[in-house]
């Protein structure tokens, strides 16, 4: 899986509204950016915590997906943060570690920060992994 074709995968849809660019991935790790701008601030001009779960979901589903075995996906059941800073401009930077993959869930632990390493978010997503039907 190349980051091209990852990126272009979520090109129409909320990850590619909210301009959420995936970076880097290894065999436990996903990074990606969001940038702090107009479609992500609430109205007092600073990130705005549902984006910045939005960003930490994408993320750990993401690679979730890369973690599950063939013949399977994963969707979110629970999802947490702790909004520890706030941002006005620049990229958010994100990575996702697991903490458990199984057999039939997983948790993931989404660390959000600045351009400038300054913690500004701290997310846990619970996901279900589930056999892929493609018979409707």
């Amino acid at each position: 899986m190349s980051l091209a074709v990852v990126n272009a995968f979520g090109a129409n849809s909320l990850m590619g509204h909210l301009g959420i660019e995936i970076t880097d991935f290894g065999d436990d790790y996903l990074e990606g950016t969001m940038p702090v701008d107009v479609r992500t601030h609430q109205p007092m001009g600073l990130l705005h915590g549902g984006a910045s779960v939005a960003l930490a979901e994408t993320l750990a589903s993401i690679a979730g997906s890369f973690a599950a075995p063939e013949g399977h996906a994963v969707v979110g059941m629970e999802i947490n943060a702790n909004h520890l800073a706030a941002m006005r401009n620049g990229k958010v930077k994100g990575r996702a570690s697991p903490l458990h993959i199984g057999r039939s869930s997983q948790v993931w632990d989404i660390r959000l920060t600045s351009e400038a390493d300054k913690l500004v978010c701290i997310s846990r997503m619970t996901a279900a992994v589930r056999k892929i039907s493609m018979t409707g």
